[in-house]
């Protein structure tokens, strides 16, 4: 299982963002939630989530906002889950733990704890520093292409030449993150073979 443990950058001095990553979590992870997010401890949110994909997903959608510092646990939780993740137990949430507390000193604001799970943060870490770069145009694109659009679409949406969009997708290094994505699922899948 891929437990999720997020904690707020910053939660002293700003807003409280728990119900915007709560809904942000639900939305990324669609389907693949074993037990759905909640705050777990004053500025923190934590999910149980079934599937490699869905837990990438959480991932890129919170450290997108630059306001989380994500761990992501992998490995055996006590069954029959509890019907709140707060009372979930196993090695996956002590790995989540660990995991979090080493994201908020990396950059990238992301750890993955696990057995064997080096590759797997190290190309993880990659791929959230590569979007980090990404300026504003860039992301306008990435939302519009993932929104199921062409190029040629989204230029008419932007009132852009088709040529312009296809600068923002090379320079945002969108078809990379779009061959990365289904390869880092596939690593993350190995770390948890059940």
């Amino acid at each position: 299982m891929f437990i999720v443990t997020a904690d707020q950058r910053d939660s002293q001095t700003g807003a409280d963002l728990v119900p915007a990553g709560i809904a942000t979590v639900e939305r990324a992870a669609a389907d693949g939630l074993a037990l759905p997010p909640e705050r777990t401890a004053g500025d923190e949110i934590q999910a149980a989530i079934t599937s490699a994909a869905s837990a990438l997903a959480v991932i890129l959608a919170l450290t997108r906002a630059e306001t989380w510092s994500v761990g992501l646990g992998v490995g055996d939780v006590e069954a029959p889950l509890p019907r709140e993740v707060r009372a979930a137990r196993g090695a996956a949430f002590v790995r989540a733990r660990d995991a979090v507390d080493r994201a908020k000193k990396a950059p990238s604001r992301i750890a993955i704890s696990g057995e064997g799970a080096g590759d797997a943060e190290a190309l993880v870490r990659l791929l959230v520093e590569l979007r980090d770069r990404r300026t504003d145009e860039g992301w306008e694109v990435h939302d519009l292409l993932v929104g199921g659009i062409t190029q040629r679409e989204a230029a008419e949406r932007i009132g852009i030449s088709e040529g312009a969009v296809s600068r923002r997708v090379s320079t945002a290094a969108l078809r990379t993150e779009e061959a990365a994505v289904p390869a880092l699922t596939r690593i993350l899948e190995a770390l948890d073979p059940d």
